[in-house]
């Protein structure tokens, strides 16, 4: 059974319990409908959202060895082939994960000690958008065999209101492997750029 996180807390990925070949980071959202029967009624159809998965792989210092650790929608693939993106979804449109990001963690090099996955809504500012008016958003463990592992819900938190970015969660790695942790640290910014410069050597 699936381990539901709250901020700040972490599970083990052990290989006694699943297949850690490959581990998918699965992120989903919905737009939050609006309130009331009026609403439903005369209100404008909700815009479509746009929300970016982040992956950075982090050294020892916490810090990226160069730019090519961030892994993006334009740069889909680390260079060490690992870790990448596999799509990337412009709504949030359908059942399901919207982004995934694939991690073999036995592949990934020892110069990472860590993954952080950042997610941000693309244009956010401009179009008004924020992790507030975000429904049913998580990200999700999964292993090789699709059993979900950890999953960690963020909608329904009013400290999100205006918050165009997200430090999500992260794998970190451990004396015997890797855990999975969330994070859930706010950002007002819509450019992960920014989110990113923490991370900058």
């Amino acid at each position: 059974m699936a381990v539901s996180l709250s901020k700040g807390q972490g599970v083990s990925l052990k290989k006694v319990d699943h297949d850690l070949r490959q581990v998918t980071i699965g992120l989903g959202w919905d737009v939050a409908a609006r309130g009331g029967l009026l609403g439903a009624l005369f209100g404008k159809a909700p815009a479509e959202y746009d929300l970016d998965a982040i992956a950075l792989l982090l050294g020892a210092d916490g810090k990226m060895t160069n730019p090519k650790d961030a892994v993006f929608y334009n740069a889909k693939e680390h260079p060490g082939g690992a870790v990448w993106l596999t799509g990337d979804n412009r709504t949030g449109a359908g059942d399901g994960d919207d982004e995934q990001i694939v991690v073999e963690l036995d592949e990934v090099s020892a110069t990472y000690q860590r993954i952080v996955f950042i997610v941000s809504i693309y244009e956010g500012r401009k179009h008004k958008q924020h992790f507030g008016q975000v429904a049913n958003a998580y990200i999700r463990a999964v292993d090789a065999n699709d059993r979900e592992i950890a999953r960690y819900n963020i909608s329904g938190n009013s400290t999100l209101d205006g918050q165009c970015s997200l430090t999500f969660a992260e794998l970190a790695r451990t004396a015997d492997g890797w855990s999975f942790n969330a994070i859930g640290t706010p950002h007002p910014t819509d450019r992960f750029v920014e989110v990113m410069q923490a991370y900058a050597r």
